[in-house]
């Protein structure tokens, strides 16, 4: 089958590793099952394992991709959950790992799942829409919904408007009754963002009209310093992860004097993705998809994503 792996890994240049072409067929182990891949989204986890970032070389090669929708061995419409783990929440088991970190990823024709990974996918939401749910739009449904500990109406600023979470905050933060404000460096992104649901947009770093009541914060250290500024005493900041670096600001003790909360978020668990999906099809929100390619040409899409070039989700076709 066809199938985008990474054959090596390269920090300076990841996409030196990125190889595309035939691969093996998947196995499925008692309790798998194959899923026909119909749309696989990107994500920086996939570039970052071009880094070398979370994988041993003893596991290359190994087929990319963490996130995908397509048909199960019945013909049924399905969403892939992109964490293999166990227990009531698999995204806090200890042994837990993502699709493409142990087991060949969804960048293929075919992939490998365990059955109870699979969520039946709403008539609703096209393939390509419903592949970027997985890990970006289901870690932002987490964020907003599980960890921030809001009420609708409270302020909400997400940093780094762009990405498929900072995209996905903005549109389920409209959604589901929160005032959403955005940053980035970029106008054209602001505007965007705008468009997209954000009540207000600023250029990363600058001073807000009034503090905030939580943060969502997934750039990193670029921002720390200003989402520590921007929050509310008793506010706090949700960290999903950091694009830009993770060394912290100096000003922790911020965090202390204004009783600030600090929380980490994973990913979702399968449940969560389930009444995500259920969400969009009853709110007619939809993720953001910024370009659609056949699965051939994801060396295009690397490329964008390593350049930043890109507002929303970047989703292969197979």
């Amino acid at each position: 089958m066809f199938a985008v792996t990474a054959t090596q890994t390269d920090p300076d240049n990841p996409l030196a590793g990125l190889t595309l072409g035939e691969h093996p067929d998947p196995k499925a182990p008692d309790g798998w099952t194959t899923v026909t891949v119909k749309a696989a989204s990107l994500n920086h986890h996939d570039l970052w394992t071009l880094k070398g970032v979370g994988i041993s070389q003893d596991r290359l090669p190994i087929v990319l991709g963490c996130d995908a929708a397509g048909l199960d061995e019945d013909g049924n419409e399905v969403i892939v959950h992109a964490v293999v783990g166990s227990g009531a929440d698999e995204t806090l088991d200890p042994k837990r790992s993502l699709l493409s970190e142990v087991h060949d990823g969804t960048f293929a024709e075919r992939v490998a799942v365990p059955r109870r990974n699979l969520v039946p996918k709403p008539a609703a939401l096209s393939f390509a829409e419903a592949a970027c749910l997985p890990t970006a739009w289901l870690t932002a449904y987490r964020m907003l919904f599980s960890r921030s500990g809001l009420e609708p109406g409270a302020t909400v600023l997400v940093q780094g408007a762009g990405g498929g979470v900072a995209t996905a905050l903005i549109a389920l933060g409209r959604a589901g009754g929160y005032r959403v404000w955005a940053t980035s460096r970029s106008q054209e992104k602001r505007e965007r963002a705008l468009q997209l649901g954000a009540e207000q947009a600023f250029e990363t770093g600058a001073r807000l009209p009034e503090r905030v009541d939580a943060v969502m914060e997934t750039v990193g250290q670029a921002t720390w310093s200003h989402s520590l500024k921007s929050l509310r005493p008793g506010g706090r900041i949700v960290v999903s992860g950091a694009t830009s670096g993770y060394a912290p600001s100096a000003e922790l003790n911020r965090v202390f004097f204004l009783q600030l909360s600090v929380v980490g978020s994973t990913m979702g668990d399968r449940d969560q993705l389930a009444r995500l999906a259920t969400f969009l099809e009853q709110t007619g929100v939809r993720p953001v998809i910024d370009r659609t390619m056949p699965l051939a040409d994801a060396r295009d899409g690397f490329a964008a994503m390593a350049a930043g070039d890109l507002f929303g989700k970047i989703v292969f076709t197979v």
